[in-house]
């Protein structure tokens, strides 16, 4: 299934993770580590990107950032392209470094901010690089420990950018927007900074427990019988039927983030069907047995019934070929295949059905598929 298109707008928040190549490290030493932190300090900052959160994992690292002016996916490009090359020169290779593009998932604030926060500094515990959350309080390869205090915020720049200093007074002194993002998020946990560390500290420690969360991991609801449903549990109907993959949120969140970054969630996603009942209606249709369908048969009204199965599964409930194939018995690329035959049939007319031309019916609404 093609990737949907990314989601972005001034003042989003954003849930950002990219993994390396076939799950390789993408950062060997503390000196791979610094010179990524140093890169991202510069691009945020001359972007004007706040970052919340951030963990760095040998084969892969995760970033909580708040969209500027500048897109993400530039400032991403500018991130890991800049840091691919760097890499590639230092350790004498070539060939891509990350798996894929990054990930991103919008996140509603009020309920995911702190969570999220909490979640990101905790996965050197969780991926056992340190032992203890003591020890974590003094890791230098998460934002947690910057934000006690106990180490120098490494995405504060050793430089401004040029076009800054133009524009400040001599001897003006003025605090960097990570500076900034730290007393921002301290605020939410105390008046003063002692208290406000201290009971940030305890936030996240009582995190510990709660263990992997999936559900900040893939995309938060899910309106998809296939989706990931773990963190739904409990939720109201309304809330658990519309959802976007690419979006952690309420229901209402997931329409105003669609319509700032451009989309109509009423085209961009339908009810979804489940596979079962799409088969039982296609087969209907097509006038063969279901079990036709799940058998290996090459009879043309078969192959053309599967083919728009997989057509409509596919492009019109936003099912993967992977679902579509394990529902009809077959591989992946054979799934794939037959979503491009389903199309082509559609777009051409050729739907047959007991071998001759006919209408196709599909929810009370009659293709004309003769000629």
């Amino acid at each position: 299934m093609p990737r949907q298109p990314r989601l972005d707008a001034p003042g989003l928040l954003q849930h950002v993770m990219a993994r390396g190549i076939e799950r390789r490290k993408i950062f060997l030493d503390d000196k791979d580590r610094k010179s990524f932190l140093e890169r991202c300090a510069g691009i945020l900052e001359e972007t004007q990107t706040q970052c919340y959160a951030w963990a760095l994992i040998p084969n892969h690292f995760h970033l909580l950032l708040r969209t500027g002016p500048t897109p993400l996916s530039k400032v991403m490009r500018k991130l890991m392209t800049g840091y691919a090359v760097t890499f590639n020169k230092r350790h004498k290779r070539s060939g891509h470094l990350f798996q894929n593009r990054y990930k991103s998932v919008i996140c509603e604030e009020d309920p995911y901010l702190l969570e999220l926060i909490r979640y990101i500094h905790l996965n050197p515990l969780r991926a056992k690089l340190v032992q203890s959350f003591d020890e974590l309080d003094r890791y230098p390869w998460t934002g947690h420990s910057a934000i006690l205090g106990y180490s120098k915020n490494p995405l504060v720049p050793s430089e401004e950018p040029k076009e800054y200093k133009k524009l400040k007074e001599p001897k003006e002194q003025t605090k960097t927007l990570a500076e900034k993002t730290i007393e921002d998020l301290l605020l939410h946990f105390g008046e003063t900074q002692k208290v406000a560390r201290r009971v940030y500290r305890d936030f996240v420690e009582k995190g510990i427990a709660q263990g992997r969360r999936p559900e900040f991991q893939g995309g938060g609801l899910v309106r998809s019988a296939g989706g990931n449903k773990t963190g739904l549990l409990g939720r109201p109907k309304e809330e658990r039927e519309k959802g976007d993959a690419r979006i952690l949120g309420t229901s209402g969140f997931v329409n105003e983030a669609l319509m700032q970054a451009g989309e109509d969630w009423e085209k961009s996603y339908r009810a979804r069907m489940p596979l079962e009942e799409l088969i039982k209606k296609v087969a209907s249709q097509f006038n063969v047995q279901e079990k036709s369908i799940l058998s290996a048969s090459r009879k043309r009204n078969v192959s053309d019934a599967r083919g728009i199965i997989c057509c409509l599964a596919v492009n019109d409930f936003g099912y993967s070929t992977a679902e579509v194939g394990r529902a009809l018995g077959i591989r992946r690329v054979s799934a794939a295949q037959c979503v491009a035959r389903g199309k082509k049939m559609l777009l051409s007319r050729e739907i047959h059905v007991n071998d001759k031309r006919s209408v196709f019916h599909w929810d009370d609404k009659e293709l004309d598929l003769r000629d």
